[in-house]
Formats: structure tokens, sequence, C-alpha cells
């Protein structure tokens, strides 16, 4: 018998050819490219999706926020307004305040045992006329009598460690006689010092 050959003529086994290296370099640098670039991009992906959190939480305090108080009313202010004219008010009187209790007691430690008053005249400095430079003090006024200048000038002298006392003046000192005794008879003055730390005015 005769061999035949049923396949048709155009189809021919061709040999399979492999592409090139370089065409093979090329395919695998392009898969490297896009594996790199898919993974940076997951990457950058997961970093904006992570401030994203942030910022909706962010958003979420500042809107469970309470709402800013509103400013005060005009009853407010006015009261307000009120309080501090008292205040002014009272620092002002405290500031002309005189504590005689304790001057009275300071002048009685310093006055010696040989000098008697016959007269003390004491002004609050808050009635008190002004003082002023060069003018005689009148807020604190003693006179009486002692044995001689010394007793005087010893009184004047104790006098002056009086912290409330300033301006502590002599305004005359002369011999006389009473009931057959010689005697000084004296008369000094002086201004009060108030809370603010001078005479008032």
């Amino acid at each position: 018998m005769r061999a035949v050959n049923l396949l048709p003529r155009d189809h021919h086994q061709k040999a399979v050819s492999l592409p090139s290296t370089p065409i093979l370099v090329g395919i695998c640098a392009g898969v490297l490219v896009s594996a790199g670039l898919g993974t940076d991009f997951m990457i950058q992906s997961a970093k904006v999706a992570k401030e994203q959190g942030k910022l909706d939480g962010l958003q979420a305090r500042v809107q469970a926020l309470p709402e800013a108080p509103a400013g005060p009313s005009a009853g407010a202010t006015q009261l307000a307004g009120a309080h501090s004219a008292r205040v002014s008010a009272l620092a002002a009187a405290m500031a002309n305040r005189v504590a005689w209790d304790r001057i009275f007691r300071e002048f009685s430690l310093v006055l010696p045992d040989d000098v008697w008053l016959t007269t003390l005249t004491a002004t609050s400095p808050a009635s008190a006329s002004a003082t002023t430079g060069g003018t005689t003090p009148t807020q604190f006024s003693i006179a009486g009598r002692t044995y001689s200048h010394d007793g005087v000038a010893r009184l004047l002298s104790r006098l002056q460690v009086i912290p409330d006392l300033q301006n502590v003046t002599l305004v005359s000192s002369t011999r006389d006689e009473v009931a057959g005794q010689p005697v000084v008879q004296f008369n000094i003055v002086a201004d009060i010092r108030t809370a603010s730390g001078s005479p008032s005015s």
C-alpha cells in the first residue's frame, strides 16, 4: 500500500524559537517596575487612609465641643461697674483711715513721767484741712507742762518715733510759774500719717 499524507499541504511543523535575551531583560525590568510602583502606591494609600482617620477623629472632637458662652448681659456689665465703683470708694476711705487706739497707746508709752498735759486735740485727716509744705500741722496738737526745756526736748524726740505721727513741730516753750513752782509750758503739733503714708489733703 502507498502511504498517504492526510495533513493539509500548507500546515507544516515549524520550530518554535525563544525570544532573544534583550527582550527577556526588558520584560523582567517592566515587571519589576510595575511591582515597585504597585507597592509604593499601596504604602502611600495606607498613609493617606491613616491621616484621613486622624482628621476625621479631630473633626469629631471639634464638633463635640460645647458652644462658646455668650458675652455678659447688660445687667451683668452694669453690676460689675457698680461693684468697681464701690471698691474704689472703699479704697479711698481706707486710705484715710486712722487707728486712733494705736496712736493713743503709742503716745501714752512715750510720754515721759515728768510731763503732764493740759490739752490734747486730734482731728481725723478725712475732715482736716489740706496740709502743704511750710504749713504748721494742725491734726494732732498737745499742750502741757514740764520742769525744764530738757523735758520738752525729750518729749519731742519720743514723739518723732511714733509711726503714725509726722511733721512733729514745737510751737512754743516758755518758762512760767504755777502755784509757786517754776515750770515750762509747751505747745507741740503734728500731722497724722494715714494708711496711704502721707497726710490727708
